[in-house]
């Protein structure tokens, strides 16, 4: 097949939807598929980079950047390119120009919605009345754009029942997004490497590390942590919270941590290259995170992956992969955050358990699945549109 990916965040960019649409470009093209990608310019990209087209862009919220809706130019090169079929992952420029190639070319819309932008609203405007209206013009918008495809993909359930509660009228399948599991395998890294690395970031041999990997934004409640930290860290030396990523959020994160006392312990380590991240979990003891807004959240597959423990709050995309006692704990409260933490830095044992267990879940996770799902779905898309028997999946 001759596929054409449309998207608005793309590698070099670090975020779960470039990654979603790295993966499934790369294992695709390993089952014999010719993969094409559009997306929006970015100032890191490799200029070698194959078959991925780039429009004009300007930087928008939340480090991600809107691109034209329709570039004349390139639907002349799209044209000749011979698609089978158009899988968007925006509601926006790529998006909107993605779904009028489909049009034009009378083949079929597939649509995966990757975000829930009522918990980016926030971004949009200060006051609270301008937050609920941003609130309902996104909801408006996921509607529109979702019922407007051929077929929507979601991660997980959180995001199903998140549509169908929107009045989505359009047929959703569940295709949780996989990765590269090889990637964050410990077995894969020399101890001296990651012990080099963890004295880089002024990690002494005796601490224990608290690790989130992500962005540092609002709607990741990182604050949440924090607030907890700021009890927790005071009497444990031996303990550092180490943060990767950057973000709007960081600054302020920052000034929290002085003021609470514990900024030796707190690491904003910031933005690291994404073909490095498999190595930097392998830092850790625990990979932690509040975050509400996630739709999949393959931070915490990958943390998985890694052989880390999760404790993360309670999320409804987190159903099936964080399992009590198995491979994480979820929480509420506060103290049960603690709790958790605890349980595992104090005791080795479990420690270990948990790490078997985190390796054991995630081979579901894989990206060859992944896209082996997502090739069969396209081909019932085609049969679909040329009236022949479909697959079974």
């Amino acid at each position: 097949m001759n596929i054409g990916l449309f998207t608005d965040t793309y590698y070099p960019q670090i975020n779960g939807v470039a990654t979603s649409v790295l993966m499934l470009k790369e294992n695709l093209e390993s089952r014999g598929h010719k993969v094409y990608v559009f997306t929006t310019t970015d100032p890191k990209a490799d200029n070698e980079e194959k078959n991925v087209f780039r429009v004009p862009s300007i930087p928008f919220v939340s480090a991600r950047r809107v691109g034209m809706f329709y570039n004349p130019r390139l639907a002349k090169i799209i044209k000749k390119l011979g698609l089978n079929l158009i899988h968007t992952h925006t509601e926006f420029s790529l998006g909107i120009f993605g779904r009028s190639m489909a049009r034009e070319l009378k083949i079929p819309f597939i649509h995966t919605y990757h975000t829930i932008y009522e918990d980016y609203s926030h971004y949009l405007g200060k006051l609270k009345i301008f937050d609920q209206i941003a609130k309902i013009g996104a909801k408006k918008i996921s509607i529109k754009f979702c019922d407007s495809a051929d077929k929507v993909i979601v991660p997980t359930e959180k995001v199903r029942d998140l549509l169908l509660s929107y009045d989505v009228k359009q047929s959703i399948s569940i295709i949780p997004t996989g990765i590269e599991l090889n990637k964050f395998s410990k077995y894969n890294y020399n101890p001296d490497t990651i012990k080099k690395l963890r004295i880089s970031l002024g990690i002494r041999e005796k601490d224990r590390v608290l690790l989130y990997i992500g962005r540092i934004a609002k709607e990741k409640n990182i604050k949440e942590m924090l607030i907890a930290m700021k009890d927790y860290l005071r009497d444990k030396k031996d303990v550092k919270f180490v943060l990767i990523g950057d973000g709007p959020e960081k600054g302020n994160l920052e000034d929290m941590a002085q003021e609470f006392e514990i900024s030796e312990q707190t690491i904003f380590a910031g933005e690291r290259p994404w073909h490095d991240i498999g190595m930097y979990y392998q830092i850790g003891d625990v990979f932690v995170s509040s975050s509400q807004s996630e739709t999949q959240g393959l931070t915490y597959i990958e943390a998985l992956a890694s052989g880390l423990p999760v404790v993360a709050k309670v999320d409804k995309c987190l159903k099936g992969v964080i399992e009590d006692n198995i491979n994480g704990y979820l929480f509420d409260e506060k103290e049960q955050f603690i709790e958790s933490l605890d349980s595992i830095i104090n005791n080795n044992f479990r420690k270990e358990k948990l790490s078997l267990g985190a390796i054991k879940s995630i081979k579901r996770f894989s990206a060859e699945d992944f896209a082996c799902a997502v090739e069969k779905l396209y081909k019932n898309m085609i049969l679909d549109q040329k009236g022949y028997e479909k697959i079974s999946v």
